[in-house]
């Protein structure tokens, strides 16, 4: 097994073009065609993070967090980056981030969280756009359904809980092959008129790639008549936050000692009690304030996220309880998520978990 091979599993399940533009998931350092030897999952890449890879036989740490987050203008050792970067480099450890693309899928990190609370009929809070195209393309009636095939399997047509959507109508095609062409049907020099179908599907942009190699290979024709239109649509697949029920409603006391041992919180911030019963719940691993607005007008009662500032507490105007439980307690379980989405799709990938607290912060009480 190779490095490649374990990083294909996790960017099939959350693509990179999903990470927002600030971000820089991706291999930091390493080679990609390396044997595995072993994979460490962690949510920091720290000293002692990659000291426990190195104890543990681990040629490739998997991490939520990017090291390398700012430009680096040389390789020194004058910090904890950089003497991170140069002891993997030296001990041949790949390092890999997998940040706000895991963040934006369904069944990334907020969904895990969501899991963990036990939340029903769980959505995208924030749903993004411009992530869709639909791809309009012609062929003759009798390939119709051989290029849809393809381009299903490919990854088009998925639409909600809907598989294999499609548009077609009938139409005639023009064409005049010139000299060079070696036409299909038809005649070189000749105006062609034939019957063929218009088929529309619409697919994510990850599979953009995939798409037109299946449209190539199921097509006859020499030259593939198409248009291609980047959509508006907002896509219940891809965004920020997530939103539930819970089973059954609790009272706000209820529901934050809820919160506190299922998370295994040492403490939360909040806003004050409304007197009013929680059922909708919001939330966002990490750093998630800027979805207030959204939760609010999902009519959530309650929002969980983390790093909220002391102003940014008012904005919750009593329309909801607000909870800020600590950026390290919202995503210390990816590591858990990252090892089932490795598992779920090959248990032989030997991986083990880190055991090593990355938390920058403590409590004294």
């Amino acid at each position: 097994m190779l490095i490649k091979d374990v990083i294909n599993v996790l960017e099939n399940f959350a693509p990179p073009v999903y990470q927002e533009s600030y971000d820089n998931a991706g291999l930091l350092c390493g080679d990609l065609d390396n044997n595995l030897t072993n994979v460490l999952l962690t949510l920091d890449i720290t000293e002692q993070v990659l000291q426990e890879a190195i104890r543990e036989n681990c040629n490739l740490i998997v991490a939520h967090h990017p090291i390398v987050f700012k430009p680096l203008k040389s390789l020194t050792g004058k910090n904890y980056v950089e003497r991170v970067l140069i002891k993997a480099i030296q001990h041949n450890i790949a390092l890999y981030a997998i940040h706000t693309n895991l963040d934006n899928v369904i069944g990334g990190v907020s969904f895990h969280i969501a899991s963990i609370l036990g939340l029903k009929d769980v959505k995208i809070l924030a749903p993004t756009s411009q992530n869709l195209y639909k791809l309009t393309t012609f062929c003759p009636h009798e390939y119709t359904q051989q290029v849809l095939e393809a381009l299903w399997q490919a990854g088009a047509g998925q639409i909600g809980n809907y598989q294999d959507c499609s548009f077609r109508s009938e139409g005639i095609g023009t064409y005049r092959p010139n000299e060079k062409a070696n036409p299909f049907a038809g005649t070189r020099g000749y105006l062609e008129q034939a019957p063929e179908t218009r088929l529309e599907v619409i697919f994510p942009v990850h599979c953009k790639n995939d798409i037109f190699k299946a449209l190539r290979k199921a097509h006859p024709y020499e030259e593939i008549a198409y248009y291609l239109h980047l959509l508006e649509n907002e896509n219940q697949e891809v965004g920020a936050g997530a939103i539930g029920n819970l089973e059954t409603e609790m009272s706000e006391q209820e529901f934050l000692s809820y919160l506190k041992e299922k998370m295994q919180l040492k403490v939360i911030r909040h806003t004050a009690l409304r007197g009013k019963p929680i059922r909708k719940v919001a939330l966002c691993g990490g750093s998630g304030f800027f979805l207030l607005k959204k939760a609010i007008s999902q009519k959530a009662d309650a929002f969980i996220t983390a790093d909220i500032k002391y102003h940014d507490f008012f904005d919750a105007d009593g329309q909801i309880l607000l909870a800020d439980i600590g950026h390290y307690e919202s995503e210390i379980f990816t590591k858990n998520l990252l090892a089932e989405i490795l598992q779920k799709k090959n248990p032989e990938i030997p991986l083990k978990i880190s055991q090593i607290s990355t938390n920058p912060i403590d409590y004294f009480y």
